[in-house]
């Protein structure tokens, strides 16, 4: 399918004034985005400011040639398409001009329409290129295909939000506790939308220091700083035309938050090193564990940018609140040929799971390195789901009491992993950052963290 005009922005480099703007005029009314340069010089200067899907440049000009510029643009900007425009007498040049890298070439005099075919051809050929190159990079970062299952009224809930926001094109922010498939929530959201052909990746705020995740979502020119080497292409680029979650996005520091909102805004992005503008097309989803409300109010998080990626807000239950469903969870988690005992799956659905799915795929896998056959059983369990005491049905219900559980919970991890902050957060099924905060909310002393 061709790419509509107001989707391609084009470059004309050509020295006949009366030529270019003519061909401009109608390139525009069209709804071209388009940008006029006079010579190789002043198209080499748009270039370095502006990304453009194709280049329809004069052969012959004063000073550089059509044919030096393209060898230029083939090098520092080879996403550009070309399509090279030739009198009679440089024949023998286009047909070099197509060895270079040019995607085709006109005889002058020729009827616009006839350019305007081979501009869409050949952004639609450079639209193809950059799919190849985004698929090329998504095959290097793993995803997983997992389907999100559940018969709990929440999370029939869930999945009719899911049905309805998936198509369409709005930013929507997916909120819940640490490990309770926020992520999974995304994929299945990408694969209701329009974009599912397209690429969905996925980056975690809080797994990277602020410079390198600038790196990481807006990519960088080579010596941008020092270790880049060559130039990178940023997530947004990658993603474009399909879906980037951000993870953890309340870990993003205030610049990053500067940046992603102009994205949000029109399009519009910077690689690090450079002045030259790109244009992406993705559909952000954001998802977080903490408040984001509370976050804008303490002045962590920008206002304006809370709103643009909380157009929708969908809301993940803990396991705690869907015990019904964790028969179902373990046996997807289990091999077909596993079982559980009835007691095993009782203790199961008595644990309150503070890391919730994450925490139970960890315990599950536990249990089988344990299991002397393909049986689980009690004892294969780890001792803390055992130790539970109260049902969830029976639990405390006042904020204050659940509080003090959890704190209890962790000091007893904490004490059992000797005070090892990196297993503890393994074993309770969250990362270390959110480790860390729940041991400054809950006020957790040196002292107690060891036996």
């Amino acid at each position: 399918m061709l790419p509509s005009p107001e989707k391609i922005d084009l470059l004309l480099v050509d020295d006949d004034d009366e030529f270019r703007e003519s061909v401009a005029r109608r390139f525009r009314r069209r709804g071209y985005q388009l940008q006029e340069a006079r010579n190789a010089e002043e198209a080499l200067g748009l270039c370095e400011r502006r990304e453009f899907n194709v280049a329809v440049i004069d052969m012959v000009m004063p000073g550089l040639s059509g044919l030096e510029l393209l060898k230029k643009l083939s090098v520092a900007h080879p996403e550009c398409e070309v399509v090279m425009l030739t009198g009679q007498g440089t024949i023998e040049s286009a047909v070099q001009a197509m060895k270079l890298g040019a995607f085709d070439y006109l005889t002058k005099p020729f009827p616009l329409s006839q350019l305007e075919v081979l501009i869409e051809k050949a952004s639609e050929h450079g639209g193809l290129r950059k799919e190849n190159r985004q698929l090329r990079t998504i095959l290097k970062r793993v995803e997983h295909s997992d389907e999100m299952i559940g018969k709990s009224p929440v999370m029939q809930q869930v999945f009719r939000m899911i049905e309805r926001a998936g198509p369409t094109e709005k930013a929507i922010l997916i909120q819940g506790e640490s490990g309770t498939g926020k992520e999974l929530v995304a994929r299945a959201l990408h694969r209701h939308s329009a974009r599912a052909e397209k690429p969905l990746v996925v980056i975690n705020c809080a797994a990277l220091p602020e410079t390198l995740l600038e790196s990481e979502l807006f990519g960088h020119e080579k010596g941008a700083f020092t270790g880049a080497t060559m130039m990178k292409q940023g997530l947004f680029e990658v993603a474009d035309g399909g879906t980037l979650l951000i993870d953890e996005i309340g870990e993003l520091a205030g610049s990053l938050q500067a940046k992603l909102l102009r994205v949000l805004e029109d399009g519009s992005m910077r690689r690090v090193g450079s002045l030259k503008e790109r244009r992406v097309d993705v559909r952000l989803l954001a998802a977080t564990n903490r408040n984001m409300a509370k976050e804008v109010q303490a002045g962590r998080f920008r206002e304006d940018l809370y709103y643009r990626i909380n157009v929708m807000s969908l809301e993940l239950p803990p396991l705690r609140q869907r015990h019904g469903d964790i028969p179902l969870l373990a046996q997807q988690f289990l091999a077909p040929d596993w079982e559980i005992e009835p007691q095993a799956m009782q203790a199961l659905q008595r644990y309150s799971w503070p890391g919730n799915i994450r925490q139970l795929i960890n315990a599950i896998e536990r249990a089988k390195i344990m299991s002397d056959e393909r049986l689980i059983h009690c004892d294969d369990l780890p001792q803390e789901v055992l130790h539970q005491g109260p049902s969830v049905s029976e639990s405390p219900t006042t904020s204050d009491e659940l509080a003090s559980i959890q704190r209890a919970h962790i000091v007893e991890m904490l004490k059992r992993e000797q005070g090892n902050k990196a297993r503890t957060a393994r074993a309770l099924g969250i990362n270390r950052r959110s480790l860390y905060r729940l041991i400054e909310k809950y006020e957790i002393l040196p002292q107690e963290r060891v036996k």
